[in-house]
């Protein structure tokens, strides 16, 4: 599930593009190219994504229409995310070091001055520690974009779009981070120590079906043994379902109390609502709560769990919910640290592959790390 705002734009553009054709469509090429579109759009998305990195404002300014109301906020909305994303970086003491952009085309229609478009972009970006750690961490994420393109005097121009941005929170409601993560030992899980939860496969699922975000496996696609529920609200809590549920590829926790996937109908309640998800788990015993609150909380809690090794641990394989005004918004799959000891999550609307847990919210937003019983 996802918050109303996003909600509303994404399933805007599903009724697009739907999630499966996006890399098995089959257009002619000559199309494609009609009118220079596609080269415009790779320079877009190239000048956007070096816009994260330098809040270069005249990166992009030529492919809009400032002067235009939609299109104008098309164009604030970028500056919005490029000036969030680096302020995230100053607060969490890191410098974004890397960014390279991708992009395909699914469909794209012109019509005279007027060209319509769903394509998807998969976005690489890298970071360092500005003090500490040496070492670069790469991460993804995969967006799905509704855009109409205008010509004028013989070029294209940016008129709106539509697109779930996971970057687009205000940067001035970051919360601060007043200590740092303790690095997290290498404790990776092994076959060879396997009981009710399959801890290794459940963290391989979760980056072989990471969807169009950079880094995932599968060739970007998500495993066609699901619903796709992108467009009916959300598909973060039944890619985390799957993740710990599987029982071919996944952690194969038995399906039982409500939560449970019929194959070619879909899943229960508790298998793609959040909140019903996060009741299951505390409730089934197969989850327990080992830190909750806001971004200090959690720190403190991942700390005091490292420094006191008696205690459950925040493990890959583990999940975090994301609470806004008491509901649960959002589900992840923690599958690793980074240098720093950062947990890095994994997750289906919009799509992440080894992203820093708490990248895309701000200080309204409450985390619940629930540690899956092995």
């Amino acid at each position: 599930m996802l918050r109303i705002t996003k909600l509303q734009l994404l399933c805007m553009i599903l009724l697009v593009i739907p999630a499966y054709s996006l890399f098995s469509f089959h257009a002619q090429a000559e199309p494609v190219q009609q009118d220079n579109v596609v080269p415009f759009l790779q320079e877009l998305f190239e000048d956007r994504t070096r816009l994260l990195m330098d809040l270069d404002k005249t990166h992009i300014e030529d492919h809009y229409l400032l002067t235009d109301k939609r299109s104008n906020y098309a164009y604030l909305h970028e500056i919005n995310r490029a000036e969030y994303i680096q302020e995230w970086a100053k607060h969490r003491k890191m410098k974004f070091v890397n960014a390279e952009s991708s992009i395909k085309v699914a469909r794209l229609e012109v019509s005279g001055d007027i060209a319509k478009v769903s394509l998807v972009q998969s976005l690489k970006l890298s970071y360092e520690y500005v003090n500490n750690y040496p070492g670069r961490h790469d991460f993804g994420i995969g967006t799905r974009h509704g855009i109409t393109l205008r010509k004028k005097d013989s070029r294209w121009y940016m008129e709106r779009e539509w697109y779930s941005d996971p970057l687009e929170e205000n940067p001035k409601k970051i919360e601060l981070l007043d200590s740092s993560f303790i690095p997290h030992k290498d404790s990776a899980p092994s076959e060879k120590v396997i009981h009710k939860y399959n801890r290794a496969r459940a963290i391989d699922y979760a980056n072989k079906y990471a969807g169009i975000a950079w880094g995932a496996g599968n060739r970007q696609r998500y495993n066609p043994k699901y619903l796709d529920y992108n467009s009916k609200g959300g598909d973060c809590t039944n890619f985390s379902s799957q993740v710990i549920g599987d029982k071919e590829e996944g952690g194969g926790l038995s399906m039982k109390s409500g939560w449970h996937y019929l194959y070619g109908n879909g899943g229960s309640q508790a298998w793609v609502q959040t909140d019903a998800f996060k009741n299951f788990l505390i409730r089934s015993g197969y989850g327990r709560i080992i830190g909750q609150g806001s971004f200090s909380d959690v720190v403190r809690a991942v700390n005091d769990q490292r420094q006191h090794l008696n205690r459950p641990q925040l493990l890959p394989g583990d999940l975090i919910a994301y609470v806004l005004k008491g509901d649960v918004d959002h589900f992840s799959v923690v599958v690793g640290f980074d240098e720093g000891g950062y947990p890095l999550v994994n997750s289906h609307t919009a799509d992440r592959f080894k992203v820093p847990f708490d990248l895309g919210w701000d200080k309204n937003t409450k985390y619940w790390l629930i540690h899956i019983q092995d």
